[in-house]
């Protein structure tokens, strides 16, 4: 490349924010970046975005924030090489319509912001019209190709390092980097680890761990039903009432009146209410809270990934089982799982070698969406590389209507808009029941356990309509 690339990240929702922001953090420093916030339902607050810019180059002077409506005039302003699109599905879709209507068309990267198993039949569809879709381990290529083949949807994937996967290790070497067997034994190098009866990852001696607070990091759509969250709170209580001397630190995504990436129910805070003094509630970055950590437990947080990469060891709670719904198959093989006595007494876990190279943490070397970034733009420079136009699709004005109300909320004011979601609403609840219903059991669904994808509507209530 001889011109210095201008890369924007376009993006409105904490996860993808922090996804987005950390991936162009990666990049040389021979590009210009900036991040364009987009003001939707689900658009970080000043306090959420400053935690997930933390540690990376976007300060303010690399940070805009833009009404829908004004997006198409700064992009024309600007002139970006490539825009990465960070949002959900239908975020994504709304934006790439805008992109199709410049007169100079960068070349649009898309990608997901945490551990994508199982691959979704609506994340690929929905950003099927990018030029690139980053995905961040070989399984997960190996998902989505499969995926694509399954429904005659082929996307071009490219590898890249989770970002947060991108810690450096005991030792200096980084986690992305190190060959398999560096690896293991930079996550397991005490003296007194010892392998777990089960043939899984390894156990972790008292005397190696460094921090000393129990951090669980907290989802929103696992487990689902109100009476496994406060299972699970329960858990979280005995964990604490064992060592009253040590903190459990319940790690949330955003405060009361904040929006985050998916819409929760029976949220943390309020089923604890009361609890002990050693019983927290925190929203600190999760790079702080991992610095204090005796260990991690979660459902299936990419925050796993992040604990992994620091040398802080894992509890993947089974106590709900493994299954697709519960996101948490991507560790079946890692050795982490464990129950609820195993979170009381603390007894966390390192993963295998073999799994941590498939899953996330492969050499440097081999993540490639850069290089194919650039390429693409250089095809694109030279007119080798055509636009993949977002089809108008069956109904028209009236779903284009629907579908950017639903994005965009009260920041669309058209009569349109209100009108297309009164109307299409039941329409679309009733089209997803209807397939959820058909596709219970079955060849490549949510209880298929013979496949990383799954070709049916998403069970979790997660609407993106706030």
């Amino acid at each position: 490349m001889t011109a210095e690339l201008r890369v924007v990240a376009i993006a409105d929702a904490d996860s993808f924010v922090k996804w987005s922001a950390s991936l162009l953090d990666a990049i040389p420093n021979d590009i210009q970046r900036h991040m364009l916030l987009v003001r939707t339902p689900l658009t970080v607050s000043r306090d959420q975005e400053r935690m997930a810019l933390a540690g990376t180059r976007f300060g303010e002077s690399s940070v805009t924030r833009v009404g829908f409506d004004e997006m198409a005039g700064w992009l024309q302003g600007h002139l970006p090489d490539v825009v990465v699109l960070a949002g959900r599905g239908h975020f994504v879709r709304l934006i790439a319509r805008v992109i199709d209507r410049l007169a100079h068309r960068p070349v649009i990267v898309s990608g997901l912001p945490g551990m994508s198993i199982p691959a979704l039949r609506g994340a690929l569809e929905y950003r099927r019209e990018s030029d690139l879709m980053v995905l961040h381990s070989h399984r997960e290529i190996r998902a989505f190709e499969a995926l694509g083949d399954r429904i005659v949807m082929p996307v071009p994937l490219a590898l890249a390092t989770l970002p947060y996967a991108r810690t450096v290790l005991a030792g200096g070497a980084t986690s992305a980097g190190a060959s398999r067997r560096g690896r293991a034994d930079a996550v397991g190098s005490g003296l007194a680890d010892r392998q777990d009866d089960s043939g899984g990852g390894v156990l972790v001696a008292e005397r190696e761990r460094r921090g000393t607070d129990l951090v669980f990091a907290a989802q929103a759509l696992v487990p689902a039903e109100r009476h496994e969250r406060e299972q699970l709170v329960d858990i979280l209580r005995r964990a604490a009432a064992a060592r009253p001397n040590r903190r459990v630190v319940v790690k949330l995504r955003s405060r009361p009146g904040e929006a985050e990436t998916h819409l929760e129910r029976d949220a943390y805070a309020e089923l604890l209410a009361n609890r002990p003094a050693n019983l927290v509630l925190s929203y600190e970055p999760m790079a702080l809270a991992l610095s204090r950590a005796e260990g991690l437990v979660t459902v299936s947080s990419t925050a796993a990934v992040e604990a992994i990469a620091r040398g802080v060891p894992v509890i993947a709670l089974d106590t709900f089982g493994v299954e697709k719904p519960l996101l948490n198959t991507v560790f079946s093989g890692s050795g982490l799982f464990g129950g609820a006595d195993d979170v009381i007494r603390r007894r966390f876990r390192h993963p295998n070698a073999d799994w941590m190279y498939d899953n996330y943490f492969h050499p440097a070397g081999e993540s490639d969406w850069w290089t194919r970034t650039q390429e693409l733009v250089q095809l694109r420079r030279g007119g080798a590389l055509p636009a993949k136009i977002v089809p108008t699709g069956r109904g028209g004005a009236l779903k284009a209507a629907w579908h950017r109300k639903s994005v965009l909320g009260s920041e669309d004011r058209s009569v349109a808009g209100s009108v297309a979601l009164g109307i299409g609403a039941p329409l679309v609840n009733g089209i997803l029941g209807m397939r959820r219903a058909r596709g219970r059991a079955g060849e490549d669904t949510w209880a298929d356990a013979t496949t990383d994808y799954t070709l049916e509507p998403t069970p979790h209530k997660d609407s993106v309509r706030r």
